[in-house]
C-alpha cells in the first residue's frame, strides 16, 4: 500500500522576524514498517541535515532575512509493508526509553491504575491497560497542549493522542517496560486524516510492539513512522528560536491519502 502525505505548517507573526533557526523533524526513514519512495521538506533559508541520538532525520534551517510569515511543507510517498512480522527490532538501547522526563512522570494514582490492569507484564495485559487508559481519558481535542504532562492528563481525564501516549509511556516505565513516543501519520481509508498522530511502542521479549491508545490499534499497518523519542519534545515536528517577531500564530494541515 502506497500513501501520499502532504503536511503544511504556516506561521504568521505580529512583528517582523529578523532571523531564526528552526529544528525540523518531519522526514520519515525507511525501516521494517515502511519504504520511503520520495520525501521533501520545503522551507526557506540555509539547511543542514543530520541524525539525532534516536536516529531521527533532523533538519536544521537558518533564516537570516527578515520575514512576516513562513511556511514549512513536507510532502512524500511512503510504501507500507502490510505483511510485516509482529514486533520489530532495531539497534537502539531499550534502556534509553526508561529515562524519566517531565512529560512522562507517574504519580501514585497512576501507579495504582497500572498495577490494577497489569498484574503481570505481558503484551495482553498492556493492551488491557491501553484500553483502560482510553476509557479513563476520552479523546477530546483542543483541551490540552504540548505542555500537558501525563500526570495532569490523567488527573483531568481529558486529552488527545499525545496525552494518551505520555500516560501509557509513564505507566510502562513504572512497570519496568521501556516505552517510546512515536510521531507520524495514520491512514484512515476513505477519509482524510487532518492531523499528525502519536502512539507508543513498548519493548517486550526483545521486540518493539505498537500501542496506539487513541485508536486501539496494535499493529502498525497504517502508521507512517516519522520520529521516535522519550516523549513529545524529542520528536516535535518544529522547534526553534527567533529574533523578535512579536506574537506567533500557527496553522497546520495534514493529508494522508492512498495512491
Amino acid at each position: 500500500m502506497r500513501l501520499m502525505v502532504n503536511h503544511q505548517t504556516h506561521y504568521v507573526y505580529s512583528d517582523l522576524v529578523n532571523s531564526s533557526i528552526q529544528y525540523i523533524k518531519m522526514t520519515p526513514s525507511t525501516n521494517s514498517h515502511q519504504c520511503v519512495k520520495h520525501w521533501d521538506v520545503s522551507v526557506p533559508g540555509l539547511r543542514e541535515m543530520k541524525l539525532d541520538a534516536f536516529q531521527n532525520v533532523w533538519l536544521t534551517t537558518t533564516q537570516r532575512k527578515p520575514y512576516w510569515q513562513m511556511t514549512i511543507m513536507a510532502q512524500g510517498i511512503v510504501e507500507m509493508d502490510q505483511h510485516q512480522s509482529d514486533g520489530v527490532q532495531d539497534q537502539l538501547n531499550p534502556k534509553l526509553f526508561l529515562q524519566p522526563t517531565q512529560s512522562t512522570l507517574c504519580d501514585s494514582d497512576m501507579k495504582s491504575f497500572a498495577d490494577c490492569y497489569v498484574p503481570r507484564v505481558n503484551r495482553a495485559n498492556l493492551i488491557h491497560l491501553s484500553e483502560a487508559i482510553l476509557q479513563h481519558i476520552p479523546y477530546v481535542p483542543n483541551q490540552t497542549s504540548v505542555h500537558t504532562s501525563a500526570i495532569k492528563a490523567f488527573k483531568d481525564r481529558i486529552g488527545v493522542c499525545q496525552d494518551h501516549s505520555h500516560v501509557m509511556i509513564a505507566m510502562c516505565k513504572y512497570l519496568g517496560v521501556p516505552a517510546r513516543y512515536v510521531s507520524g501519520y495514520l491512514y484512515i481509508p476513505q477519509s482524510t486524516h487532518l492531523a499528525s498522530h502519536a502512539w507508543v511502542e513498548a519493548f517486550l521479549d526483545n521486540k518493539w510492539y505498537c500501542f496506539d491508545v487513541s485508536n486501539q490499534l496494535f499493529t502498525p499497518q497504517s502508521h507512517i513512522y516519522v520520529a521516535i523519542g522519550r516523549d513529545y519534545w524529542d520528536v516535535a515536528p518544529v522547534r526553534g528560536v527567533r529574533e523578535q517577531g512579536g506574537i506567533e500564530s500557527m496553522s497546520s494541515i495534514v493529508q494522508v491519502l492512498g495512491c
